[in-house]
C-alpha cells in the first residue's frame, strides 16, 4: 500500500501573512527548521522548480533532492512533487489553505510509495512525515502568529 499522509494546523493569522510567508521559497530555512538551504532553479510565474538541502540527520547524512511547486492563489492550493526523487518512487504534496474563524487552515496531503531499497519502508516512513509534520507546522505557526502580532503591535 503506498503511503498516505494528512496533517493540519490553524494560524491565528490572516490568510495573505499564511499564504505568503509559507509561499515564500526563498526564506524557506528560516521557517523550517529541517532546511539548511533552498536554491531557485527556474521559475515560471506560481512554478518553481528548486533544491532542497537538509539540516544532517542523526547519522550525519545530509538529505538533497530537486522538488517542482505549482502555486495558485486563486483556489489557495499548492501542488508539488519531487523531480528527483531519493528514496521514494514518488513523491506528492498538495497543501490547502482556506480561512476559518480562528484564522487560516493550512493542510498538508502526501502521497508517496517507497523504493524497496529505501531505508524506511511506506509504514515507516508515513510515520516519519506525520511525526515531523507537527513539529514543522507547529514552528511555522509560531512564527507566522508571531509576524502577525507584530504587525498589529506597529
Amino acid at each position: 500500500m503506498p503511503g498516505h499522509t494528512e496533517n493540519e494546523i490553524v494560524i491565528a493569522a490572516p490568510m495573505d501573512l499564511v499564504w505568503d510567508m509559507t509561499n515564500d521559497l526563498r526564506g524557506w530555512p528560516q521557517l523550517f527548521s529541517e532546511y539548511a538551504s533552498l536554491d531557485i532553479l527556474q521559475e515560471d510565474g506560481g512554478t518553481a522548480t528548486f533544491r532542497l538541502t537538509m539540516h544532517p540527520d542523526e547519522n550525519g547524512q545530509i538529505w538533497s533532492w530537486v522538488s517542482e511547486r505549482e502555486a495558485d492563489p486563486v483556489t489557495r492550493t499548492v501542488e508539488a512533487r519531487r523531480v528527483e526523487t531519493g528514496p521514494f518512487e514518488y513523491m506528492n504534496i498538495r497543501w490547502e489553505y482556506e480561512e476559518n474563524p480562528a484564522g487560516t487552515r493550512m493542510r498538508w496531503i502526501q502521497d508517496f510509495a517507497m523504493k524497496p531499497q529505501a531505508p524506511l519502508d511506506d509504514d515507516g516512513m508515513t510515520e516519519r512525515i506525520n511525526t515531523n509534520s507537527k513539529i514543522q507546522m507547529e514552528l511555522i505557526r509560531d512564527k507566522i502568529e508571531q509576524r502577525a502580532r507584530a504587525r498589529v503591535g506597529a
